[in-house]
């Protein structure tokens, strides 16, 4: 199943490091199979707040994006980021072609039916 890193980033001070960054990530993920799929492109909050930019990166499995982040060429560059944008990043699993939440909504009306 595909897999996703999504980043929420503060805003930050534009900085010479970040630049680079930017333009060394690309060589990072490519061996992995991953692509950029939002990269700090304007948002709509609907509910809630989100404040800062949205990166997501795509994989094609959780392997993948784990490999890719614990690789030697990432880690070698994530200061560059991270020494000036402070922010939130998850990885996830995406579902499978043709996913029916039905399942999921069951589980949760069982979980409330207990809670009774």
């Amino acid at each position: 199943m595909p897999a996703y890193v999504i980043a929420r980033l503060q805003d930050a001070a534009p900085h010479p490091d970040i630049a680079e960054y930017i333009d060394r990530i690309p060589a990072t993920f490519t061996p992995y199979g991953g692509r950029f799929l939002v990269h700090v492109t304007p948002h709509e909050t609907v509910e809630g707040t989100w404040p800062g930019a949205v990166v997501m990166i795509g994989f094609p499995d959780l392997t993948q994006a784990r490999a890719w982040w614990n690789s030697p060429a990432y880690q070698e560059i994530a200061p560059l980021r991270s020494r000036h944008i402070e922010g939130d990043i998850i990885m996830v699993e995406g579902v499978p072609e043709g996913y029916e939440p039905s399942g999921a909504a069951k589980a949760v009306r069982e979980a409330a039916a207990g809670r009774d």
